[in-house]
């Protein structure tokens, strides 16, 4: 049986509104397919791998930001945007790796709940492969990744007729003090962490792709087939 196709676009250092309209760009396309395709083998949809050009907050479907909150953030140089993916609250800025999976979940024989804990095993499978085996995901309300008590990696999706969009944030040498203006993902009482700072060494994003694709390719089951990003 053939494996599930994936295309790669891997953006680099785009500011997030890039990000956003081409992951809007790939929804269009896949929610235009016909119903018979949706079987496992086809293609499947897009892999939007990016960094972040500039400091961005973003509010999930729960909100997150007050208007005075987000007054606030502007006014230290950073963008604030509402998006349509779960969760409240959180920060995306350089030096974090960003992945947008525009994937159609019938062709992975996957359900939203199991789409969301295969991202928190590609984020755990790369800290593994990074030198961190502690790594670990947590139930809700703690989606995403953690290193005991903090989180190296925010987990947000949106899927709507089987199709995802939004995905994961992992934190490689972002600067963690931009986390402190905000309660990231509502959760009170915990922090963040990053690669470079686990690990007591400069880690980039650049640095942990390879080992980032190695790892979607082994838990979604598919190919991956290098996109360029104008198409």
């Amino acid at each position: 049986m053939r494996l599930p196709a994936v295309r790669l676009l891997q953006l680099g250092r785009v500011p997030y509104a890039e990000v956003l309209e081409l992951q809007e760009y790939w929804l269009k396309r896949l929610q235009a397919e016909p119903d018979t395709k949706a079987r496992p083998g086809d293609e499947a949809g897009a892999l939007l791998l990016s960094e972040p050009a500039g400091p961005v907050y973003t509010a999930g479907l729960r909100g997150g930001l007050t208007p005075e909150e987000a007054a606030q953030l502007r006014a230290l140089g950073a963008e604030v945007r509402a998006t349509g993916r779960g969760g409240l609250a959180t920060f995306h800025g350089p030096g974090q790796l960003l992945c947008h999976p525009v994937l159609d979940l019938r062709r992975f024989g996957l359900r939203l709940r199991t789409h969301v804990s295969a991202l928190e095993a590609c984020a755990v499978r790369l800290c593994e492969l990074q030198g961190l085996p502690t790594a670990r995901a947590r139930p809700p309300p703690y989606t995403g990744v953690w290193l005991g008590e903090l989180k190296i990696c925010a987990i947000g999706v949106r899927c709507g007729k089987h199709i995802t969009s939004h995905g994961l944030a992992l934190n490689c040498c972002t600067d963690l003090t931009w986390f402190d203006r905000i309660v990231p993902c509502g959760l009170v009482g915990t922090g963040v962490t990053s690669l470079s700072k686990e690990l007591q060494r400069y880690v980039t994003v650049d640095e942990v792709m390879p080992l980032f694709l190695e790892a979607f390719k082994e838990t979604y089951k598919c190919t991956l087939t290098l996109e360029d990003c104008l198409n």
